[in-house]
């Protein structure tokens, strides 16, 4: 433990604890032991306090809680843990990662027990790596303040609809190269509908504002994916992908509904996405397949959380809006 971490606190006062996700593709759960934490901000972005004692943070994604130290704790040291959240298919590192939260004791009034040698059984106990129930929940305790000072700006009507399956598909393996995919013939690719980026060699807003976008990228990016399946069931026996640069280009301040939906392609997991220049409102989530006809009525459109990242839920489909006013700059 000699080159552990150690966070030094006092006893009987108020820390704020800014948490960020930097890990490339874990969402991950994050505990103190014996302690709870008020969260109050996701994405530097206020929201309505609420009570954990185990937080989960997807890549990408802030948290800042709120850690009331103990007046008079009963130990010296306590044990801070994080764990990854991992529902796919494969093997995997479910390491957990330690840190040590040191109570400064005033010399006049020592802790009853003294230094403490914390151990792994002093761990705080972590959700399971595939607990997508508690992930869910955790989840849904995100509001947005909505009040006067902080107003919540959703979109309530809506200039165009996309539905984009995300998830893994495969791609043949180049030439003279053996690939981790189903077969040493293939290799795993991300998928947005069915397409998987090709990157250009000039930049895509280069190219755009320049007009000069042949040969760089097309405007054709399925709105819908172009072929209906069982999204979360049992997926298709053709897992090939088809390769592309393709965007969709959308006119100054529309307003925009994304349904992203997960598949079981590969495996079903979670993904983070991110709009780059954007913030979205999550106005629904849930399990399954999303049904245009139910799903809708249940949105929240009072006070939806507003994220930078949103993890699309591992078997399930996620419903932000936001409004396309951010077109970038060249210079």
């Amino acid at each position: 433990m000699a080159d552990t971490y150690k966070l030094k606190v006092k006893p009987g006062k108020t820390y704020l604890l800014r948490l960020i996700n930097a890990a490339l593709n874990d969402d991950l759960f994050f505990s103190i032991a014996n302690h709870t934490m008020t969260v109050v901000e996701a994405d530097s972005l206020y929201v309505k306090p609420f009570e954990t004692d185990i937080l989960l943070i997807t890549p990408g994604q802030t948290t800042n809680v709120l850690l009331k130290t103990k007046p008079n704790p009963k130990h010296t040291t306590y044990l801070m843990a994080v764990s990854p959240y991992f529902t796919g298919s494969g093997t995997f590192d479910n390491t957990t990662a330690a840190a040590i939260l040191a109570y400064d004791m005033p010399s006049s009034n020592p802790s009853k027990f003294g230094p403490q040698n914390v151990t792994a059984k002093d761990l705080p106990r972590l959700p399971s790596i595939n607990d997508t129930s508690f992930v869910a929940n955790f989840s849904s305790k995100f509001r947005s303040l909505g009040n006067a000072q902080f107003p919540v700006n959703v979109p309530h009507t809506v200039d165009r609809h996309f539905f984009f399956t995300v998830g893994l598909g495969t791609t043949p393996c180049p030439k003279n190269q053996t690939c981790q995919g189903p077969t040493n013939r293939t290799k795993f690719a991300a998928t947005v509908n069915n397409i998987s980026m090709t990157l250009p060699t000039t930049a895509i807003m280069q190219a755009y504002f320049f007009g000069k976008n042949a040969g760089v990228y097309t405007t054709d990016l399925p709105q819908v994916p172009p072929n209906k399946f069982n999204y979360t069931g049992t997926p298709p026996n053709n897992t090939n992908v088809m390769n592309g640069t393709k965007v969709v280009v959308i006119p100054y301040n529309t307003s925009v509904e994304l349904i992203m939906q997960d598949t079981s392609i590969v495996s079903a997991e979670s993904h983070p996405l991110h709009l780059h220049g954007y913030n979205v409102y999550v106005v629904g989530q849930g399990f399954g397949n999303f049904d245009p006809k139910k799903d809708p009525a249940n949105y929240n459109l009072v006070d939806p959380a507003e994220r930078n990242t949103v993890a699309v839920p591992s078997g399930g489909w996620v419903a932000v809006r936001f409004r396309a006013d951010n077109p970038g700059k060249i210079s």
